[in-house]
């Protein structure tokens, strides 16, 4: 068991935690959320030792490890891949280093052999002698091949290391296992697989993470920052969002009466738990919700932005038509022979296994790169809005916010400050927030920013590369729920995977031997098995 006593943490003037009182226990998974700033990885790295509260306690139960996800990919360059899997558990790691060191000595002695009997013995309970194949079958399920084992860290890419990392926060069966953004730089079938592992994890996990359907597929309970505490609520995600709406509308509704709100409140809690007891997660946990209290909901203090996208006219049926193209990147073939027609109303998932083709991709449709081979042609009743990848190159000079976006205003009511101030405060740029300097802004607030940008544009196509990077909970709702009641096409990508099942009714797949091209869900396209066999011939 971990608890949290009295825990409170101030900056300044700013109180982040006062006097919070938390307990995780064995069996359940705890989401940790809030809004940007309320303090998730302060409290992730207090709780792991790495920063001071200014008062209170952390108390783990004796006896028990605790395990982190490493955040420094290069911390391990040193050391073999399989060796940095195993010191992820430092009690085990430490018995073996010493009996080498005793077995290396040159002076080898009787009692030096005794101690080694005692630490093997020891090691043996710890189930040692299994270490390195256990993590060896760690590795591989993360798609991390037995040739690369042996190798250094230093010798691997990005994406690897993250992989491995992974592998070693999972080693060992810890008792208390914490993650700070666990699915970052990791493709579908990695986050599936890690769903699937924590979902049947007996110990304690707790995680911060944006991504909704993960939170969905691993969550017993959210712990919500807010006001400065941390409270436990039974459920997941999706339960937590739809309850504390739910408290929100009824605080509003001030003339209701208790008993009607009450038996609203049943019957939300009634219906939810029906569809939990259908689900994967319900059955691969022993403890997945034991009660769901009305008590319990609370509406939240949370700001949601207004994202709200509108076409200035409805394009005709010709959208987009490619043929043939492809594109090579330093001598390797992100995709070749892509060929397909864009109709009204589509909102495609543009997927890869290797993302740099998605942005090639957009990059070339949006004019700004030349493409290898093959021709793309818009229709002339098209209009189109474009979020790429990096938007740094947007935000190089000190403009204020609002002439900032004053720079695509398009007639004389749009370059007004009231209507330009009604865009940024939709996006909770309010007041002076308003006039600070668009090249001091976060990636959140630069993705909000290119949000507003785009909405004012009213374009009838909106192409979007991995629009839920930087932003929070939040703002990833509020963009998921304005695509879904967009009218008009979209082409997107995404690794929120309830991001891609919601919005998406077709999936693009880019591949180097040409394109797949479905319309289905995302979840439809990713487990089906036919699609799987050819997505496997595509890539080799």
């Amino acid at each position: 068991m971990l608890s949290v006593n009295n825990l409170s943490v101030q900056f300044g003037k700013r109180v982040l935690f006062d006097e919070v009182n938390v307990t995780f226990t064995p069996g359940n998974c705890y989401g940790i959320i809030g809004a940007n700033g309320a303090g998730k990885s302060t409290f992730l790295k207090i709780i792991c030792s790495v920063q001071e509260a200014n008062s209170g306690s952390v108390f783990l139960e004796p006896g028990k490890r605790l395990s982190v996800l490493e955040q420094n990919h290069n911390a391990y360059n040193q050391y073999p891949v399989l060796e940095t899997v195993l010191r992820g558990n430092k009690p085990l790691f430490n018995i073996k280093q010493t009996i080498e060191d005793l077995y290396a000595k040159p002076d080898f002695s009787d009692a030096d052999g005794e101690r080694v009997g005692e630490l093997q013995i020891e090691f043996e309970e710890m189930d040692g002698w299994n270490a390195e194949s256990d993590a060896a079958s760690i590795l591989s399920n993360l798609e991390i091949p037995a040739q690369l084992h042996h190798i250094l860290m230093a010798d691997l890419d990005g994406k690897q290391k993250v992989r491995v990392l992974l592998a070693q926060a999972l080693f060992g069966n810890p008792d208390v296992l914490i993650m700070d953004e666990p699915t970052n730089d990791l493709d579908y079938e990695t986050i599936i697989w890690l769903e699937n592992f924590l979902a049947q994890y007996d110990n304690t996990v707790i995680v911060v993470s944006h991504d909704r359907h993960f939170l969905d597929a691993v969550c017993t309970h959210i712990s919500d920052i807010d006001f400065g505490k941390i409270n436990h609520y039974s459920g997941n995600y999706t339960f937590w969002y739809e309850s504390s709406q739910l408290a929100a509308r009824q605080r509003a509704q001030q003339n209701k009466k208790a008993e009607e709100k009450k038996k609203e409140l049943q019957e939300f809690i009634a219906r939810f738990s029906a569809n939990v007891a259908k689900s994967k997660q319900a059955t691969s946990r022993k403890k997945m919700i034991d009660k769901l209290n009305i008590e319990e909901i609370r509406p939240s203090s949370r700001r949601y932005p207004g994202i709200i996208f509108e076409q200035e006219r409805e394009a005709g049926d010709q959208i987009l038509n490619i043929e043939g193209l492809s594109y090579n990147l330093e001598g390797q073939k992100l995709f070749d022979q892509v060929h397909f027609n864009m109709v009204r109303g589509d909102k495609a998932v543009i997927y890869s296994k290797d993302s740099r083709a998605v942005s090639a991709f957009y990059e070339i449709v949006n004019g700004n790169l030349k493409a290898g081979g093959g021709k793309y042609e818009w229709g002339i009743t098209t209009t189109q809005a474009y979020l790429p990848l990096d938007n740094d190159e947007f935000f190089s000079t000190d403009l204020s916010l609002v002439d900032w976006l004053r720079q695509w205003s398009k007639t004389e009511e749009e370059r007004e400050e009231v209507y330009i101030r009604g865009f940024l405060g939709k996006m909770l740029f309010s007041g002076d927030e308003a006039l600070k300097a668009s090249n001091v802004l976060s990636g959140g607030e630069k993705v909000r920013c290119m949000l507003s940008k785009m909405m004012m544009s009213r374009a009838n196509v909106l192409i979007l590369d991995e629009p839920t990077n930087h932003l929070d909970l939040e703002s990833i709702t509020a963009i998921n729920n304005s695509l879904k009641n967009f009218k008009g096409t979209v082409l997107f990508t995404t690794h929120d995977h309830a991001f891609a099942q919601t919005v998406g009714n077709r999936i693009l797949e880019l591949t180097p031997r040409g394109i797949i091209d479905r319309y289905s869900t995302f979840d439809e396209y990713m487990s089906d098995s036919k699609i799987k066999e050819l997505r496997t011939k595509m890539y080799t």
